[in-house]
């Protein structure tokens, strides 16, 4: 193969540069159909070899009024200097040549691409990489030692993460209080498909010992929800990780291999309530994976579904993958490009987020028809002695300066029992004029809910009662609002209610 002038001269600069007086330049077909280029010098410690690829031919220009409607049409060079990064709506992407085909289908399932490229939507897109990178970035996760993958909800990332690691025969740990979807997933699904589950309570000092207690030979899961939706109940990471660690070894991964190999369990943990400005859950030893909900605090404005898990471990981003391409869906690419807008503006939020709810608090605290808040900034929060240790205000190691919040989310429980407290929060929750009555959480907007009669029907009541969330119990997303408007709302809804219920006719009845 003849090498152009422009090819040798480059290597003549190269070698040049590094002082080698003489070289032989060499060319030969690879095994992979590859044209590589050998420099080989008069010194027998340098050698090097690089890849030439051919030049991507460019398509005739259309001509015909049909082709030219079938035809794409690109911008010129320049086009993609624009700041933000473009939204990428392909579903497939164009190839040099059938060699490069044959290596993006024979590469091991990850995140992210090499130099390769993209092959097709459902294996991974631009855009959904590149808020991946953003969420891994904020979880502490460089790209050579971890990755992200994006799926096109919260409960698509929790399933996708069970699914790769879990098989018939194992057994998994999961907490009394977990949110409704993980819990329906795991009891109507995963013990079908002939998976074990034992659930535990996972909250305050003892919450380590009870997972530690609940481990058997086949566990192969250990899942956690800190803080816990919805009663904002706390768990010691660190104590639970440090529990598997001792009980099972250090993990050892090992590339290349099944994340079904592995010994010990996967320690995974839900963190949507507090988000990496707060919490960092890779930064603990011994936690492989964290989970978000990213259509709630991270995209930020109750307008997309997305859900994310990040992790160091290659055996288990590889399984991840795989399921994500065969079974669930990456985040698509508009709902990529809005989520990574949104997460521009995490830092300011949640500090305007904590420090709206510190005020809600402290008067709910205070009135008589509530008879207890669970807010983690209160000195009443059962899991105080943690909350310091969870929620870093999105300080960096260095900082000193930061505004301490504790989240956005708000528990608190009216007075009352078994009926007349399930009336009583529906009402108040009712008769709010400022504060939306919806699910979710983690917008810009307040919302609030009522576990009991909404999103945790699914679970039984003697289950629900022992994870910690009575009939009685109302959870609030305090969202950016100015404070004494959500102060008022809340007081006046409250106000309405008298020890018999909340019969009181609206004002415009």
């Amino acid at each position: 193969m003849m090498l152009s002038y422009s090819r040798v001269a480059f290597f003549s600069w190269i070698a040049s540069s590094v002082g080698i007086s003489a070289f032989h330049v060499g060319v030969h077909q690879s095994s992979s159909s590859r044209t590589v280029l050998n420099v080989a010098t008069n010194d027998n410690d340098i050698k090097v070899d690089a890849e030439i690829r051919p030049k991507k031919q460019s398509h005739a220009k259309p001509k015909s009024f049909a082709t030219k409607c079938a035809s794409l049409y690109h911008p010129n060079p320049g086009g993609e200097r624009g700041l933000a990064p473009p939204v990428y709506f392909g579903s497939t992407f164009l190839l040099d040549d059938a060699a490069q085909g044959a290596r993006l289908h024979e590469k091991r399932e990850q995140p992210y691409t090499d130099e390769d490229g993209f092959v097709y939507s459902r294996w991974g897109a631009p855009t959904n990489e590149a808020a991946a990178l953003q969420i891994a970035a904020l979880e502490g996760v460089d790209v050579n030692e971890g990755q992200c993958l994006l799926f096109n909800s919260g409960m698509s990332a929790i399933t996708s993460c069970l699914m790769a690691v879990l098989k018939a025969g194992d057994h998994a740990i999961f907490p009394f209080t977990v949110y409704g979807g993980t819990h329906e997933f795991v009891t109507e699904f995963a013990t079908q498909w002939g998976i074990e589950v034992t659930f535990v309570d996972a909250a305050g000092p003892d919450g380590p010992s009870n997972y530690r207690a609940a481990f058997r030979e086949n566990t192969k899961v250990v899942y956690t929800e800190t803080p816990a939706n919805p009663t904002m109940r706390l768990t010691d990471l660190e104590g639970v990780a440090k529990a598997v660690d001792e009980h099972y070894g250090i993990a050892e991964d090992v590339v290349g291999s099944s994340p079904h190999d592995r010994k010990r369990p996967w320690v995974m943990c839900d963190g949507t309530f507090a988000t990496p400005y707060h919490q960092r859950i890779l930064d603990i030893p011994g936690m492989d994976v964290s989970i978000h909900s990213a259509t709630k605090y991270l995209g930020g404005h109750s307008d997309i579904l997305a859900g994310s898990a990040t992790s160091r471990s290659e055996p288990f981003l590889h399984g991840c993958a795989k399921v994500q391409k065969l079974i669930t869906v990456p985040l698509n690419p508009m709902d990529s490009f809005l989520l990574a807008r949104g997460i521009r503006t995490l830092d300011v939020r949640m500090q305007r987020h904590g420090e709206n709810a510190l005020k809600v608090a402290k008067m709910l605290e205070e009135h008589p028809m509530v008879s207890a808040v669970y807010y983690p900034g209160l000195d009443s929060h059962p899991d105080r002695y943690l909350a310091d240790s969870i929620y870093r205000s999105g300080r960096d190691d260095d900082d000193d300066d930061a505004i301490q919040t504790y989240g956005g989310m708000i528990s608190f429980v009216t007075i009352g029992e078994d009926e007349d407290a399930l009336r009583r929060a529906r009402n108040v929750c009712e008769r709010l004029r400022v504060i939306n009555l919806a699910v979710s959480l983690g917008g810009v907007e307040s919302l609030c809910e009522h576990p009991a009669s909404m999103t945790h029907t699914m679970i039984p009541r003697e289950q629900r009662l022992a994870g910690g969330l009575p009939d009685g119990l109302i959870r609030i997303s305090v969202g950016l609002e100015k404070a004494s408007d959500l102060v008022e709302d809340l007081k006046a809804s409250l106000d309405l209610c008298d020890e018999d219920g909340c019969d009181v006719p609206f004002e415009d009845e």
